[in-house]
């Protein structure tokens, strides 16, 4: 089987790769249509294209190389979809349904190295990058399942917060965002993706000079630098002062809001002496800036820390606005499902194995 999927070429790349072979742009917008608007399984579908195209194109690429291992629906409609890549290795991706469309969470590596102490995620080191065909069939499958449903519903908003650090896989993100985006296909509107870091500073600055327009989330989770590196251990690496410089150059180059993410851990980070802190941090950037507080998923491995109480999200929250600074609660999806990014690759592998995950 040819594990090099199509979906890894942007636009231009298809057009630079056909012309090679001899072929005039107008095949690869053809091919390109056939992929993302009529959404064909094979190259035998794309029937007004030359045979001998899509002889060249078979030889050297396939279309699908994930298999679906496993699916869970939550009540609330969210959908956890388990894929195998080509090499057996286990990735998750998620569907979820909000009044204003279908969002999909991708993931961008096998396993995560950043070792953020309260995400399951972080439980089985990185193994690998995904490619850019990787990280776009997530989306295509998804949509391949939605379009069997015969509801005519598409994905119409992407994150890519799944299992891994999108920054520490950067060329295939940004490829990935430029297949998604594109007019001639998918088609996604900028406004409607959202990338989330833990805070890679040099990257910040690269994205905000790639002049990509989506979304920017930072995960920051804590007011001090104290604090952060105790939950976080990238913080040691790259300190709050480092980050927040970073975040600055991001604002100032593209002027594009950004949201700082903040997941509250009872009696951990969820004071108001760590709300004061954290309006302290951002005032300078409150213009340009929300707080995203997101409640804490349980994890069993990680049995250090439980889900802030509501009446310490609500002081937090009441707390940030009395600041004035722009803040949110993030909704829950798929409660009933193990939620929490990580939890369904985790328990598959565990049942495969029969053992503990090792986390390193």
């Amino acid at each position: 089987m040819n594990t090099s999927s199509i979906y890894g070429l942007t636009f231009d790349q298809l057009v630079a790769w056909l012309a090679e072979k001899g072929y005039k742009k107008s095949r690869a917008l053809q091919v390109w249509d056939w992929l993302y608007r009529k959404r064909v399984a094979s190259f035998a579908e794309m029937t007004d294209v030359k045979a001998d195209c899509l002889a060249t194109l078979s030889e050297h690429f396939a279309i699908h190389t994930l298999t679906e291992h496993t699916r869970q629906e939550s009540a609330d409609g969210t959908m956890k979809f388990l894929f195998k890549l080509a090499d057996g290795n286990l990735i998750e991706t998620v569907l979820m349904r909000h009044k204003f469309g279908l969002s999909v969470c991708v993931t961008t590596q096998v396993g995560c190295n950043i070792g953020c102490s309260f995400c399951a995620s972080g439980l089985l080191a990185k193994s690998r990058d995904l490619s850019a065909a990787e990280i776009v069939e997530q989306i295509m499958k998804v949509q391949f399942h939605l379009d069997a449903m015969g509801k005519d519903e598409r994905v119409s908003h992407i994150v890519v917060m799944g299992i891994g650090e999108p920054f520490d896989n950067f060329a295939n993100m940004v490829d990935f965002i430029r297949v998604v985006k594109d007019q001639k296909g998918l088609d996604l509107a900028a406004r409607h993706i959202t990338v989330s870091t833990s805070g890679l500073a040099s990257k910040i600055k690269e994205f905000a000079d790639s002049d990509l327009k989506v979304n920017l989330a930072i995960s920051l989770h804590a007011p001090t630098n104290e604090l952060r590196t105790r939950i976080m251990k990238i913080n040691k690496a790259i300190p709050i002062e480092t980050l927040m410089e970073a975040i600055e150059y991001y604002l100032e180059k593209t002027n594009r809001r950004i949201t700082l993410e903040y997941i509250l851990l009872k009696d951990v980070n969820d004071g108001r002496e760590h709300a004061l802190q954290l309006a302290e941090l951002i005032q300078h950037i409150r213009q340009l800036a929300n707080v995203n507080l997101i409640p804490y998923n349980p994890v069993d491995e990680h049995s250090q820390y439980q889900r802030s109480e509501r009446e310490s999200v609500r002081a937090f929250y009441d707390t940030l606005k009395k600041q004035g600074i722009s803040c949110s609660v993030r909704l829950e999806h798929g409660t009933d499902i193990d939620a929490a990014c990580g939890q369904l690759r985790s328990k598959q592998i565990k049942q495969s194995t029969g053992d503990n995950v090792s986390v390193g």
